[in-house]
């Protein structure tokens, strides 16, 4: 998914099923996007996201689902209303449910993320708090 509002890849096609061994290093180094999602596979009504990310997302919410970040290298900032939240490898923070956020890497990071199957990884539709 690539469009003029998101100038981001994001596959949300399910990439591996289950009993299937994935190699995140050698995924992480095929990619040449720098803002790239793959859903990789489904656990039971969650979807587990791998991202190799670098710049700024945009302010977004999830109305019904919460979202939690794993980072696997490099650095990523999340930004929250009231204050922002900085994740260096092997660390991990959960936004819940309405909470507007974004999410920023002033270098190349490779994240998970998990969260309900019916995210939508822009967030769900723009109101005026998100922008």
């Amino acid at each position: 998914m690539r469009s003029d509002d998101y100038p981001y890849v994001i596959h949300k096609d399910v990439k591996y099923s289950g009993l299937t061994l994935i190699d995140v290093n050698a995924l992480a180094g095929s990619v040449t996007d720098p803002w790239y999602h793959q859903t990789l596979l489904r656990v039971n009504d969650c979807v587990v996201r791998f991202a190799v990310v670098q710049g700024e997302f945009h302010w977004h919410h999830h109305e019904a689902e919460d979202e939690f970040f794993y980072v696997i290298s490099g650095e990523l900032h999340i930004d929250l209303d009231d204050r922002t939240v900085s994740l260096r490898p092997n660390h991990g923070y959960m936004v819940p449910h309405g909470v507007r956020h974004r999410t920023r890497a002033p270098e190349r990071t490779a994240m998970l993320m998990i969260a309900g199957s019916g995210v939508e990884p822009t967030g769900d539709k723009a109101n005026a708090s998100d922008v």
